[in-house]
């Protein structure tokens, strides 16, 4: 058995956010470093909230590798399963704030990112098996051989409570729509819980419309999906029924770790058995604090954070 409650498997990074708003990067003079990625951010936020995280996950053998296992233990998260590219970098991410609330990204990530050469030889298989939440990515079979580890975790999990399905689709890790669509679909028939944005959907499930885009993920057999419509709140979907859970209003600081933060809430909720109307509302308050700060995995919030903005 795994002291574990949540594993995270799939991308990391070390993200630099500008410390001058509203310019291009060509203006920028400073910037901050920050723990970056979307599992990584992901086990951090459930970390934040008490939850015994690990990510699974690989970096370069450089002075950035060492920090990104460093923050993850000084987080409380652990770094048992974070493993090394001999011959790969640890990814960089340049963020411009320009606009805030989207700010483009600059990935350094080539020829492949070491979290994308995840092989089954790195795979805690009994971790994977006997967690009480696996949190997987559709950027994680955006390339072999961590397409072909991810679905065999998938597989060696069985559709088992909690796996989730982090839709999580960058159109720069990808040859095209198609391919993205074949592959994360795919995943769909091998997870209970799925967690995008309008933008995400459209690619896993053909509709951006979130009513028909629920209905569309809960025929793949899902119990819960959570559909995030931005300023108009999230779509919560069951076999039982739907509901939308309105935004939480703040003044947008970088929009980036937004969406991780709702998804540690989520990982909290689930593993706590409440019912999904309280976990989407507690998601989007995480969110939306996110939202109002710099930086992704430093401004994950509290319980306390939280609860004091409901």
């Amino acid at each position: 058995m795994t002291s574990l409650e949540v594993l995270t498997v799939g991308r990391v990074g070390v993200d630099l956010y500008p410390e001058q708003s509203g310019v291009p990067l060509a203006q920028v003079s400073t910037f901050a470093k920050s723990l970056g990625g979307t599992a990584t951010n992901v086990a951090v936020a459930a970390a934040r909230l008490g939850r015994k995280a690990g990510v699974l996950t690989k970096v370069g053998p450089d002075g950035f590798g060492t920090y990104v296992r460093e923050a993850l233990e000084g987080f409380g998260v652990s770094s048992a399963h974070v493993g090394t590219s001999p011959d790969l970098l640890t990814p960089v991410v340049f963020c411009e704030l320009n606009p805030p609330a989207d700010p483009p990204l600059l990935f350094y990530r080539l020829p492949i990112a070491p979290d994308l050469t995840l092989g089954e030889d790195d795979v805690p298989w009994d971790v994977v098996r006997d967690v009480p939440l696996l949190w997987v990515t559709g950027t994680g079979v955006s390339a072999e051989p961590a397409r072909a580890s991810q679905r065999m975790m998938l597989a060696s999990r069985a559709r088992k409570s909690h796996t989730v399905l982090d839709l999580d689709y960058r159109p720069m890790f990808w040859p095209d729509v198609k391919t993205a669509r074949a592959e994360i679909s795919w995943m769909l028939d091998h997870v209970t819980v799925a967690v995008g944005n309008r933008a995400e959907v459209e690619v896993a499930v053909g509709t951006s419309d979130p009513d028909e885009a629920a209905s569309r993920l809960l025929d793949r057999g899902l119990s819960l999906a959570l559909v995030k419509k931005g300023a108009e709140g999230v779509l919560v979907a069951t076999q039982e029924g739907r509901w939308t859970v309105e935004p939480n209003l703040v003044e947008v600081v970088c929009g980036l770790g937004a969406g991780d933060a709702f998804g540690g809430s989520v990982v909290h909720g689930l593993l706590s058995g409440w019912d999904p109307v309280k976990i989407a509302r507690y998601a989007n308050a995480a969110g939306a604090i996110v939202a109002s700060r710099l930086a992704c995995a430093d401004a994950m919030p509290d319980q306390k954070e939280i609860e004091e903005l409901l």
